[in-house]
């Protein structure tokens, strides 16, 4: 029998977004483009992949479909205050790839509202302190789990 995984916040998370073309579609809806056609084309996605991704998207309450025409009808998808709440994500992960994959020739440049480019980080919301790894401890609070792992063999 195979020992179940660690009961994980990320793990739900990327059953949800963590496939490629659901965070391309979050990234598409990030940047204003909200129309399935203009998504299939900035993403590359195959239709009926995208269309089982944003039909996902939509049930789990990330992106809403509002119609945008009654005839033909037509739909544009807007993110929800959650799928909103994805965009710090979609900004490490492009923060990673700039660093790590993309030194010197980054494809897009966010700009912020102060006129200087973004340079995305997490810090606590209490004392304002950079958060990284040397700093934050985990408090593992699944009943039967430690950071190591479980605490008896499964």
């Amino acid at each position: 029998m195979k020992a179940a995984p660690r009961p994980c916040s990320i793990a739900d998370t990327l059953a949800l977004v963590g496939e490629k073309y659901s965070l391309l579609v979050l990234r598409e809806v990030s940047l204003g483009v909200r129309r399935f056609d203009r998504i299939a084309r900035n993403t590359g996605a195959p239709r009926d992949i995208l269309t089982t991704r944003l039909k996902r998207l939509v049930e789990a309450g990330v992106l809403e479909k509002v119609q945008y025409s009654e005839r033909p009808q037509r739909f544009e998808y807007r993110a929800t205050a959650a799928g909103e709440e994805l965009g710090p994500v979609l900004l490490t992960l492009m923060a990673w790839g700039d660093r790590h994959l993309n030194p010197d020739d980054r494809p897009v440049v966010l700009e912020h509202r102060c006129g200087e480019v973004l340079s995305h980080r997490i810090v606590c919301a209490h004392c304002g302190d950079e958060a990284d790894r040397d700093s934050v401890t985990a408090h593992v609070r699944a009943p039967g789990w430690t950071a190591a792992g479980p605490t008896t063999p499964r």
